[in-house]
């Protein structure tokens, strides 16, 4: 949902403001689409305590099917988006920060700042700490007067917005063009990117970079004649390999939180 607000947007003002502007309005539509597409599995999950991974997979196809071809599809392969230049975008300021950086540069500079903070957040403040005990216990958590549901909520949305940049940096940056199954499965990478970090947004950065240099891998073998299937499955036997080699060490440090996937509603006991 990223990358069809991202792309939608790129579509209609490419023509109609300075670049310096395009650039945060386009991401800023972006995070404005997933966390509008992460209100509805917030309340069939929190709400109505329907099985999620049941609802994801129906709202992921609806998206990846249907919406792609009604809010996209005229667009479908053209590249650039009507910008000038040889990128996406054209050289340009995004944020005010990096003049005369490619915004890919850009993107990949504020992933690794939300990391950043995402990890001070979650280990150093208060409401982080609220946040992993929601995870861990919502019963104890609610009887110290915190509003579960409420931080349930903001965390689903954070993760669409976060999740967002991630498709608008796809569909903008990367790509240069909207492409029918452009994301090729990455999405799921990145549950295993969680794992791999052990739910940790520190680590999670030096994962990142370790599965960005598995997937580069992929070209650098393909000419020696290794199967292609083989090399896109590197990233999650890398995962499986790694995730072993911790539980022989230390099962404990693979522990998710333990309310995981868990529904819960105010007041059980």
């Amino acid at each position: 949902m990223g990358g069809i607000f991202a792309t939608w947007t790129a579509q209609h003002l490419r023509n109609a403001l300075p670049s310096a502007l395009i650039v945060p309005l386009i991401f800023a539509a972006g995070f404005i689409g997933g966390a509008l597409w992460g209100i509805i599995p917030a309340i069939l999950k929190i709400k109505y305590a329907i099985n999620e991974v049941i609802t994801t997979l129906m709202l992921n196809y609806i998206c990846a099917e249907f919406l792609t071809m009604l809010i996209v599809g005229p667009w479908k392969g053209k590249t650039r988006f009507g910008f000038p230049g040889t990128d996406a975008l054209p050289d340009a300021a995004i944020l005010g920060v990096l003049p005369g950086s490619r915004i890919h540069y850009a993107t990949l500079i504020l992933a690794i700042v939300l990391a950043i903070a995402a990890w001070f957040f979650m280990e150093l403040t208060r409401m982080g700490i609220q946040i992993r005990s929601t995870g861990e216990n919502p019963k104890a958590t609610e009887s110290q007067g915190v509003n579960v549901s409420l931080i349930r909520y903001a965390c689903v949305l954070v993760g669409g917005v976060f999740s967002a940049l991630a498709g608008a940096h796809l569909s903008i940056s990367y790509s240069s063009s909207w492409v029918e199954g452009m994301t090729a499965g990455r999405g799921w990478i990145a549950i295993a990117l969680t794992i791999f970090a052990l739910w940790n947004p520190g680590r999670a950065i030096f994962a990142s970079f370790l599965f960005g240099g598995i997937f580069v891998l992929q070209y650098l073998l393909q000419p020696l004649g290794i199967s292609p299937n083989f090399l896109a499955m590197l990233p999650y036997l890398c995962t499986l390999i790694i995730l072993l080699a911790i539980s022989f060490k230390n099962p404990r440090r693979l522990n998710a939180p333990a309310w995981l996937g868990a529904a819960y509603k105010r007041g059980e006991r």
